[in-house]
């Protein structure tokens, strides 16, 4: 396991997420380096596929410690995010104490042995101040609603939660914590203020062909030029309703290449378009531009 404090310089942590495969630019290795040294969650903001997610995860890695994550969705509450307990279970131990004795058990002899660790289901904030150290991710944060946005506001600003069965637990050493945002509402001031903050735009396209030969060498380096130059030329197309990302850009060059392709022509490209383009609005309004898309 590596400390957070094993990165004296932004440097030091640019080249950790290298060797995992994560390319950072000057200013996202700054902002990450600077929530890591004053123990701050990150908040990032932007258009999928720009590599939120993936930061977190190449985190982990860079410092060899677990990534707990937790998906946010529509109606999530503090409970799917903190701890449950295992009814199933529990009523099997209840069934068990009778049996053991051939009658009815008190209520207060059963709630002794009821709720105890051996029965608490910890969910992944749970898991995160009990597990420390580990990278928490709180993926699409901007999915859930005001009230779970305020519950994590408090435990960002705490470190601990109460579970009124067992008492108070909190994290000695505050998770690295990676908050993620496409931006699909805005998100509270005062969650924003307990961040650092950083919007995340699509990379250059010297970056992005960068990353393809990373993560793709197999790859032929004159059919990436080609591919990255596609798919910045359809980025922009301001109307697309969802521009692909670097993950699209990386299958695409993988699918192509598994197919033999040299020269990404028209033909080519037509073809595998649905690789690269997930509505069915903008892969039309894609193949109708395939020449101009192509010639630039």
């Amino acid at each position: 396991m590596i400390s957070s404090k094993a990165f004296p310089t932004p440097r030091d942590l640019a080249s950790a997420l290298d060797s995992t495969g994560y390319l950072a630019d000057d200013a996202l290795t700054t902002i990450t380096w600077l929530s890591l040294r004053l123990s701050r969650p990150l908040l990032m903001e932007g258009e999928p596929g720009t590599g939120k997610t993936s930061l977190a995860e190449a985190l982990a890695e860079a410092m060899d410690v677990p990534i707990i994550r937790l998906q946010c969705y529509e109606g999530i509450d503090a409970t799917q995010a903190l701890y449950d307990w295992d009814f199933p279970r529990q009523i099997l131990h209840i069934r068990a104490l009778e049996a053991a004795d051939g009658r009815p058990r008190q209520v207060e002899d059963v709630e002794a042995n009821l709720f105890d660790e051996r029965f608490l289901l910890a969910r992944a904030v749970l898991r995160a101040l009990r597990e420390t150290p580990c990278v928490l991710l709180i993926d699409e944060i901007d999915r859930a609603d005001d009230e779970f946005e305020a519950f994590l506001l408090e435990v960002l600003s705490t470190w601990q939660v109460t579970i009124p069965e067992l008492g108070t637990v909190g994290a000695d050493t505050p998770p690295v914590v990676v908050l993620t945002s496409n931006r699909t509402r805005e998100l509270h001031d005062a969650l924003k203020r307990r961040c650092h903050y950083l919007w995340l735009e699509h990379p250059t396209l010297a970056r992005e062909l960068a990353i393809v030969r990373r993560r793709a060498p197999e790859v032929p380096e004159s059919l990436a030029e080609q591919v990255v130059s596609a798919v910045h030329a359809v980025r922009a197309d301001t109307e697309l309703l969802k521009p692909p990302g670097v993950a699209e850009t990386l299958d695409w060059a993988r699918a192509l290449h598994e197919l033999g392709t040299r020269d990404l022509d028209t033909e080519a490209a037509a073809m595998t378009l649905g690789i690269a383009i997930k509505y069915r609005e903008d892969a039309e309004r894609v193949r109708a531009a395939l020449d101009r898309i192509l010639g630039e």
